[in-house]
């Protein structure tokens, strides 16, 4: 198996809304990103998978040395093969994968955010760099374009906080808030303890309206010369605000049950957002 078709099966079996962004793309984009999403995987399922926070530890600072060694030519890991030679031609620089690192590690230090500047953080570690990272693979001409891009990146990690609430909790970890859960009056024990309420539907409906800012203020960034180039992007968040969506149709029912979209429906929307080339999203969200 050759170090691209190691990222694409990688890719493929996760299931992922992004897989279906990929699809669309020329074959050197097509294998950057996705060699870009396997590290992604990669590093997060060290911290899934690991039970001892010290063996997790040990094997991110592992992914932090091959970061290292990638750009000095001698990565051995399959992904950092296959992303090593698009390091230049996309403009992907090492702070920004350390900077995805350092997001698994504060899975490992932290079980609760106190406020949203808090989880604001942990956001960006783990998707808005990834956002930025992305773009540049894309492509893009104008500054406003990362701004989009990171906005874009928050927004889709928080319609993953709001469907993994009940995975999460199971888990160990809560990531609405503490700030949120105490003003709209809802306990850690609730949700551990998977209760629904009317607090807790008040408390997802106000991360819902956040989620929702993120992706307008992101479309709204977006300058129309790089929109073409970013309709990867653009197909994500239409899969992804789909399912934020739905989740409140369902009045977030997250806590004993992952809701989610069919891959049919996922690819359906990602062709008609791609051949519509993003415009009608951008019209929706842009309002």
């Amino acid at each position: 198996m050759t170090p691209d078709e190691y990222c694409q099966n990688k890719a493929a079996q996760s299931g992922s809304s992004f897989y279906y962004s990929f699809l669309f793309l020329p074959p050197e984009r097509r294998k950057a990103i996705t060699a870009l999403y396997a590290f992604c995987r990669e590093v997060d399922d060290v911290v899934d998978e690991c039970e001892e926070n010290s063996v997790a530890r040990m094997k991110l600072a592992w992914w932090r040395s091959q970061i290292e060694d990638m750009y000095a030519g001698k990565a051995d890991h399959p992904v950092m093969r296959a992303l090593a030679p698009h390091l230049l031609s996309y403009g992907l620089d090492a702070d920004r994968l350390y900077a995805i690192v350092e997001g698994m590690e504060m899975d490992l230090d932290h079980a609760r955010y106190a406020d949203w500047p808090a989880l604001r953080k942990y956001c960006w570690h783990a998707a808005g760099v990834v956002g930025e990272l992305s773009a540049g693979i894309f492509g893009y001409t104008r500054p406003e374009t990362l701004e989009y891009a990171e906005k874009l990146g928050l927004a889709f990690q928080l319609t993953n906080i709001i469907r993994d609430v009940g995975d999460d909790a199971r888990r160990g970890r809560i990531y609405l808030p503490q700030e949120d859960m105490q003003r709209f009056n809802v306990s850690a024990a609730e949700i551990l303890n998977g209760q629904y309420s009317d607090n807790f539907a008040a408390l997802m409906r106000f991360q819902t309206d956040r989620a929702r800012q993120y992706y307008r203020e992101a479309v709204r960034a977006l300058p129309e010369e790089d929109r073409r180039a970013q309709r990867p992007g653009l197909l994500m968040a239409a899969i992804y605000h789909t399912l934020l969506r739905e989740i409140e149709h369902e009045q977030w029912r997250v806590l004993d049950q992952r809701i989610s979209l069919t891959p049919i429906r996922k690819f359906w929307l990602a062709w008609k957002t791609w051949v519509g080339g993003g415009r009608g999203l951008v019209r929706r969200l842009g309002r």
